[in-house]
This record gives structure tokens, C-alpha cells and sequence, in this order.
């Protein structure tokens, strides 16, 4: 027996299922109380999201000498259409007094200010952010716009500012994790219901994806807590749809392979031990495609899209493991009595060899060139909305699908106010050359005002007002400018951070990290299907159709996002990430089609092949991606706009990918290039079926 073969057998031994069950066991109890530890192990702070060397971000670390805690900007405003009172100054006087015992707020609270019109007031409130990220945020807002409301005498009233967004945010991510993974298993028990059409199965795979979640959860908690590995409410969220939909395709797999076994092999336990085999490279190479793609992730500048590279590898990993080791105990232990009311009695006919995929292979094999032609230019066609895509980022108000307060304070205070109140440039440079720096800054065009420096152990310290809103282009063009002139400045080490320049510097890692991580991802995925096909024109052909399926994608939804979502734009790292997901996942398909195709064509030939392994592997590959297409989907239930932009584009290009690329134009191109498709190995000199004996062969 071959080494592949014995390790086969391992999860579906007489005796060693029941090892595996019990090893599974165990590991489920030791990491369950460290799953539930994750969300406490999350950093949402903003250096976390950030570029480690950017600008903004050694601004962050260095203003800490003035100041010990983090504190991010509150700002309270009042507006009264008919123009502020004497009785509503007092008003808010009071407020600000009160404001002085919310939670977390620190320092000096300034204001009420009066505004030049005389319609709104503000006020300025520093909150500690803490270690909780804007967690800590929301107990100290809740608190000021209580106070406010309370006291309003007919203003309106509105928290805004770094301080009021974070905990509007905060909100926005409230429940994540609990709401997506009810979510997403709820479309997973639907789905697998409707797949295998049995009222017991589809409990095996869900147990077995839910199981690995949770030791993910557990390993990933353990390298937060205790390896510096940086996880936040973005990567947590993605950790639970990857983990249940790749584990539920990989399930799907390797039951339907199972189930076919069983129709050659009386004893379960031989069936699912060739299951394994026959199933298992298809599963490793696709799993290990999804993880350097991952992987790759790790050489990102921005450290949201760093970190979430080994969260989503360690939990694509572990599905692995679930599903060929857990997964397979279970069936064998279960028996034939699972797939009731259909059971796959032995030496009954595998019905796929004369399913509906049969026939649309048969009917692709007749016209392949027209039909690989057709397909393509058809998906070329979608490439046209690439020309509307704005991933330019997304404003405050833009980051929410509703309109939450500190959105309208923030209009409020454009209204009344210069547009950067309450989100100040923070500079920082030596003590002596600290006037000299203000003294550019201030004559800087778009700065409204700046404050008197504060002087630190040889370190000064002084804020900028911006005239524009601090997240409008005009006021990333203002930092540029200030930049350039406090740098200009002798001797004086200069730096510029603050919200606007944090907003400018992720955008331009953001799409440094595009023009890095792509192409890098493409050459590792051509490496290994070049390894797993044993090819050279088989992974060159399929990266192609995966990069044209995603260039369709993002077209099609630049499209539903402008006319039909209505949203301004897509955030700066939208590009990457739906290609990393969808160039990875989509290769997981070819890779489930292709080496099935090359399974039957070491026997038949490469036109037979190609339509045998359509046939073999249309069904689970259809539903595979129905399921995948559908957990992300859930991502838009999300009231964050760039959950729902990743979500509806992963699942678009999955449904893609399933349904007209892998199914037709793969299999058009294998079926018009035959033996040629896997040059310059020994099956390109095998000579394939004759056209004209392929139908009649199925």
C-alpha cells in the first residue's frame, strides 16, 4: 500500500475513526473557552489598521510622550435654525460641565463656541480611547448625547467628530461575529438541505466546518494574545464565512466522491478510504491555493491587510483538517443510512455520467471554439463598468448604508463651522523648530487656524485646523501641501498626522498594496497548478479565465453599486480583496474540474475527459459555489458599506466562476485544445476521441 494510500485510511479505519472522533472531541473542549475569548483579543485601535511606517502612524506613537492616553475628539454640536440663545449658551455650558464625568473622557473640554452665524454651537470633548479601540468610544458618546438630548430646550443636538464616528462604528460592528455566524449557518443548512435532499447529512458537514471554526478561533486567539498577531473586527468577521464556506465546499467534495465510492465498494470503510484518495490532492492543492494566497497578504503596507493574511490562512487550514479527518469518521461511523431517502446502494449506476451536466458537456463538445469564443467575449463585455469603478475610498458618511448621527453632525458642522473642526492636523517637530513649522503650516492654503505648540522633553506639539471636511479631497490635498512645507523646514523633523492624514496615507498603502500583492498572488497560483496538473498551458489558461472572470466582476458591480446600491465609491483596498478571495476560490473550482478531467483522460483521452469530469463534478462544484456565493452574501446584511461591497462582489464572481466559467468556458477551452492542454507533459502526446466519436462514447 502507498504512503498516500495509508494515510487515507487513518479517518476511516475500523478502529481509528473512533481515535479521531474522540481526538476531535477533546480539542473541541479545550478550545471552545478560547474561541469565546476572541473578540476580547481584538485591536480596533487605529494602529492596527494603519501602515506601520507611515506618517500618521509615527505621529500616533510619538504624541503619546505629550499626552500618556490615546484620545480621540468628541464634538458636540447644537443648532437652533432661528439662531442660539442666551438660554441655550447656558445650556450647553451646563452640558459641557456634565460631560466632565461621562466615561473615559479626559483633559480639557473646550467650548460651547459659538459659531459666525449664530445658528450652532460646539463643543469639544477628548475621550480616552484606551485598549478596547472604539469600544471604549460608545459608553462616553451614549453618555454625551444622553446629556444633550436631555437638555436640548428644542435644539438639535449631535456627537460627531473622531470620538462620535468611532462609537457610531463601534455600533455598526456590534454583534459581528454572533450575527454572522447565525447567519451564515442558517444559509448553510438551507443550502445543504436542498443539495443532498436528506433530512440527516447535511448535519455532518455543518458540525464538522462549525468544529473547525471554533479551533481556528482558539489558535488565533492563542497567536493574538500571545504572538503579537494582530486581528480586528474586519478579520474576525471574514474568519467565520471563509471557515464555514470553504470547509462546506471541501465537504461537499468529498461526500459526493464518497457517495460514488460507494457504489463500487460494499465496504464503507474501502469507499470512503478511495474517497480519499481520489478526493484528497484535489482538496490539498485547493486549500494550499487559498493559503499562499493568503499568505501573500502578509507583505502588505497596511496592517489590516497584513494581518488579515494569517487569520484567514490558519482558518482555511483547519477546515482542511476537519474535513479530512473528522468529517470522514463521522460518515464511516453513520453508515449508508445518512444519504436516506436516496441511499447509493452498491453496483448501482453513478447517475452524473447521464445527468444534466453530461448532456451540457456533449452539447459544449460539439462547438467548443464558438463556445469558449462566445463566453468570453461575453464576459469582456461585463469588463466595460471597470471604467466607473471609484476605489478612490469611502468618505465618513459614505462608510455607513444609513445615515447614522455622527454623519449628520458632521454635515451639521460643515455647515457652520471650518470644515476640519474636531479631526485637527496633529504636527510634531523639535522645540526649536517649532515656530518656525507652525509658521509655514499656518500660511499653508486650506489651514484655517493652528494652535500654540506644546513643548515636550525637547518635542513640540501643535494641531491644524483644516478649512475643507477631513475626509474631502481638498483636505487630503492640504496635507500634502503642509507636508511639503514643514518638511522644507531646517532642522526641525518635521511630521503631519491627524484623521485626514491617516485617511490619505491607508489609501496610498492601499493601493501600493494592489500593485504588489496581485500579480504576486498570480505567480504563486500558476506555480502550483503547474505543480498539481504537471502542465504548463493548463495554469496559464485557467489564471486567464479566473482574471477575466474577475475583471467581469468588478464591472458588474461598479454597476449595481453606482445605479442600483447608490454607493459614492468602494474602499481603497475593495480591488485586493475581493481578487484575492475570488482569484483563490475561483481556482478552487478549475482545480476540482481539471483534476477530475485529468483522472479521466489518463484513461480516455483528453475530449472524453474533459467531458467526464464536467459530468462527474458539475453538481457539487454548482452547489459548492451556491454555498460559498451565499455566506459571503451575508457579509450585506452588515450596516458597513465595505462589508457589503466584498460581500456582493465575492459572491457575484463565485457564481461566476461556477457557473459560466468553470462549467463552460474551461471546459470549452480544454475541449478545443485537447491533448495540447497539457503540454509539454506525456499526456500531450496522447492522442485523444475523435470528435465525432465523443457523443457517442457518452
Amino acid at each position: 500500500m502507498s504512503p498516500t494510500r495509508r494515510l487515507a485510511t487513518l479517518p476511516c479505519g475500523r478502529r481509528s475513526k473512533w481515535v479521531v472522533l474522540v481526538l476531535w472531541l477533546v480539542l473541541l473542549v479545550v478550545a471552545g473557552p478560547l474561541a469565546g475569548k476572541l473578540a476580547d483579543a481584538e485591536d480596533n485601535q487605529a494602529s492596527s489598521w494603519l501602515p506601520g511606517n507611515a506618517e500618521s502612524t509615527q505621529v500616533l506613537n510619538e504624541q503619546r510622550a505629550f499626552q500618556p492616553v490615546d484620545t480621540a475628539q468628541a464634538v458636540v454640536v447644537y443648532q437652533r435654525d432661528g439662531g442660539i440663545t442666551p438660554a441655550d449658551r447656558v445650556e450647553a455650558a451646563r452640558d459641557a460641565a456634565a460631560f466632565a464625568s461621562a466615561p473615559h473622557v479626559v483633559g480639557r473640554i473646550t467650548g460651547p463656541v459659538l459659531s459666525g452665524d449664530g445658528q450652532a454651537m460646539q463643543t469639544i470633548v477628548p475621550v480616552d480611547i484606551g485598549t478596547g479601540g472604539w469600544q471604549d468610544l460608545r459608553p462616553a458618546v451614549d453618555s454625551m448625547r444622553a446629556t444633550a438630548a436631555d437638555n436640548d430646550q428644542g435644539m438639535a443636538t449631535h456627537v460627531t467628530g473622531p470620538a462620535g464616528i468611532g462609537a457610531d462604528q463601534a455600533e455598526a460592528f456590534a454583534g459581528i461575529d454572533s450575527t454572522l455566524l447565525a447567519a451564515t449557518i442558517s444559509v448553510v443548512i438551507i443550502l445543504l438541505l436542498l443539495t443532498y435532499r436528506s433530512p440527516v447529512l447535511w448535519a455532518f458537514p455543518l458540525l464538522s466546518a462549525a468544529g473547525a471554526l471554533v479551533v481556528a478561533q482558539a489558535v488565533i486567539y492563542l497567536l493574538a494574545d500571545h504572538a503579537g498577531l494582530t486581528v480586528n473586527a474586519q478579520s474576525a468577521g471574514i474568519l467565520i464565512v471563509l471557515v464555514l464556506g470553504a470547509g462546506t465546499d471541501y465537504a461537499l467534495l468529498l461526500t459526493a466522491r464518497y457517495r460514488e465510492e460507494l457504489r463500487r465498494h460494499e465496504d464503507r470503510h474501502e469507499a470512503m478510504a478511495f474517497a480519499l484518495h481520489r478526493a484528497g490532492p484535489a482538496i490539498l492543492a485547493s486549500s494550499a491555493t487559498v493559503v499562499a494566497s493568503m499568505l501573500c497578504l502578509l507583505v502588505a503596507e497596511m496592517n489590516s491587510t497584513s494581518g488579515l493574511g494569517p487569520v484567514c490562512a490558519i482558518g482555511v487550514l483547519v477546515a482542511l483538517a476537519a474535513m479530512l479527518t473528522l468529517l470522514p469518521a463521522l460518515l464511516v461511523i453513520v453508515g449508508r443510512w445518512v444519504f436516506w431517502p436516496v441511499k447509493p446502494a452498491f453496483g448501482t449506476p453513478e447517475p452524473t455520467r447521464t445527468g444534466r451536466w453530461a448532456h451540457v458537456g456533449a452539447w459544449i463538445g460539439r462547438r467548443p471554439r464558438k463556445v469558449w469564443i462566445g463566453t468570453s467575449l461575453a464576459l469582456a463585455a461585463c469588463c466595460i463598468g471597470l471604467v466607473s469603478l471609484n476605489a478612490s475610498g469611502l468618505s465618513t458618511a459614505g462608510t455607513f448604508t444609513g445615515k447614522p448621527d455622527s454623519v449628520v453632525g458632521q454635515q451639521v458642522l460643515e455647515q457652520h463651522f471650518p470644515g476640519g473642526t474636531g479631526a485637527p492636523l496633529t504636527v510634531i517637530s523639535t522645540a526649536g523648530g517649532a515656530e518656525a513649522v507652525r509658521a509655514v503650516a499656518q500660511t499653508t492654503p486650506g489651514v484655517a487656524s493652528t494652535s500654540v505648540p506644546t513643548v515636550h522633553e525637547g518635542k513640540a506639539l501643535f494641531q491644524a485646523t483644516l478649512a475643507d471636511p477631513p475626509d474631502s479631497q481638498a483636505a487630503k490635498d492640504t496635507v500634502d501641501r503642509v507636508r511639503d512645507a514643514v518638511h522644507a523646514v531646517p532642522n526641525a523633523d518635521a511630521k503631519v498626522g491627524g484623521s485626514t492624514a491617516v485617511i490619505l496615507d491607508a489609501g496610498r498603502a492601499a493601493t501600493n498594496d494592489n500593485r504588489t500583492i496581485i500579480p504576486l498572488v498570480l505567480g504563486v497560483v500558476l506555480v502550483i497548478l503547474a505543480l498539481l496538473l504537471r502542465a504548463i498551458t493548463a495554469p496559464l489558461v485557467l489564471v486567464a479565465t479566473v482574471v477575466l472572470s474577475y475583471a467581469a466582476t468588478l464591472g458588474i458591480s461598479a454597476f449595481f453599486f453606482e445605479h442600483v446600491f447608490h454607493f459614492e465609491a468602494t474602499d481603497n483596498a475593495f480591488p485586493l480583496f475581493v481578487f484575492v478571495f475570488l482569484v483563490a476560490l475561483g481556482i478552487d473550482y478549475n482545480i476540482f474540474l481539471m483534476t477530475r478531467v485529468r483522472e479521466e483522460s489518463l484513461q480516455h483521452g483528453t475530449r472524453h475527459g474533459a467531458v467526464a469530469g464536467l459530468a462527474a463534478t458539475g453538481g457539487v462544484i454548482t452547489s459548492a459555489g451556491l454555498i460559498l456565493a451565499s455566506t459571503f452574501a451575508v457579509l450585506g446584511t452588515l450596516p458597513v458599506v465595505g462589508f457589503a461591497e466584498i460581500g456582493f462582489a465575492v459572491a457575484l464572481g463565485v457564481l461566476l466562476d461556477t457557473l459560466v466559467v468553470r462549467s463552460v468556458l474551461v471546459t470549452a477551452l480544454t475541449l478545443d485544445l485537447d491533448r495540447h492542454m497539457w503540454w509539454p507533459s506525456q499526456l500531450s502526446r496522447q492522442v485523444g476521441s475523435p470528435k465525432d466519436e465523443l457523443a457517442r462514447q457518452l
